[in-house]
């Protein structure tokens, strides 16, 4: 299994011990994102570390302060300079959960031009972009994807009206469920709408979760869970269910960009 969103950068105990137990429980690699400009930094470091276990995806998380001129500019020259490591741009989007205070203080269209940036840059370099657009944001960003004409994106921790994942699914994009999806309705109604062939699992650890979770660190041996009930929810097997997602997030993240790649230097 691969989680496909974690912050890999925030956990702070031994990573060489807890990535073997990780791997000892069947988690064969996980995509790790960044928050701003350091943490871009620290997620290439952690890929020059565990070069087969970590899919690296550098960006500038919407849930903050719109990045500086000059930080901005550092982190696409960055982008640019180690794209043959990356496997894709993220975290992206816009802001929700933060929306009130930052709009108070800068306006949508300083977020909404800062997500364009990044999506040029996907669409100049080839590769994914991974997106934190939920709520309204959703179909926001959802327009920029079309605008900017961007094939691969990640919608990850989808939370968005069922028309507003209906044309996110028919555009090819790609949703992930997280460990809520164990407990909470929203959750299941969304799986059951993601197609197959579209649907990844995540934890967005170490961020906590409620229910049969609370009070448990997050990590990616909480997939194994995520995956039993996506079993149960979507009636599938369980092998089969962890296999085929585990084939979505590697087509997403390691094939389609590594032939994506190719493309561009023949």
């Amino acid at each position: 299994m691969i989680d496909a969103h974690i912050h890999l950068d925030q956990y702070h105990s031994n990573l060489d011990e807890a990535i073997l137990r990780w791997q000892e429980n069947g988690i064969e690699a996980v995509v790790a994102v960044a928050s701003n400009l350091q943490s871009s930094y620290e997620i290439l470091k952690l890929k020059q570390r565990f070069p087969e276990f970590v899919y690296a995806a550098i960006g500038h998380h919407p849930e903050a302060p719109p990045p500086a001129s000059m930080e901005l500019a550092e982190l696409l020259d960055l982008i640019k300079q180690e794209r043959k490591h990356l496997s894709a741009i993220g975290e992206i989007g816009l802001p929700t959960y933060q929306k009130k205070e930052l709009y108070d203080r800068y306006k949508e269209e300083e977020y909404i031009s800062v997500l364009e940036v990044f999506l040029q840059m996907a669409k100049e370099i080839k590769l994914p972009v991974v997106l934190h657009a939920v709520h309204e944001e959703a179909k926001k960003a959802l327009t920029c994807l079309k605008r900017q004409q961007i094939p691969h994106a990640h919608f990850h921790w989808l939370k968005a009206r069922e028309d507003v994942v209906s044309d996110i699914v028919s555009s090819g994009y790609y949703v992930s469920v997280t460990p809520e999806v164990c407990y909470r309705e929203r959750d299941q109604k969304l799986a059951r709408q993601i197609p197959m062939d579209q649907l990844l699992i995540e934890t967005d650890g170490p961020w906590k979760y409620h229910g049969p979770f609370k009070d448990r660190e997050t990590s990616p041996l909480l997939l194994k869970e995520i995956s039993e009930c996506l079993s149960n929810i979507l009636t599938i097997p369980i092998h089969s269910l962890r296999e085929k997602v585990t084939t979505n997030t590697k087509r997403f993240y390691t094939e389609g960009t590594y032939e994506i790649r190719n493309s561009v230097n023949t």
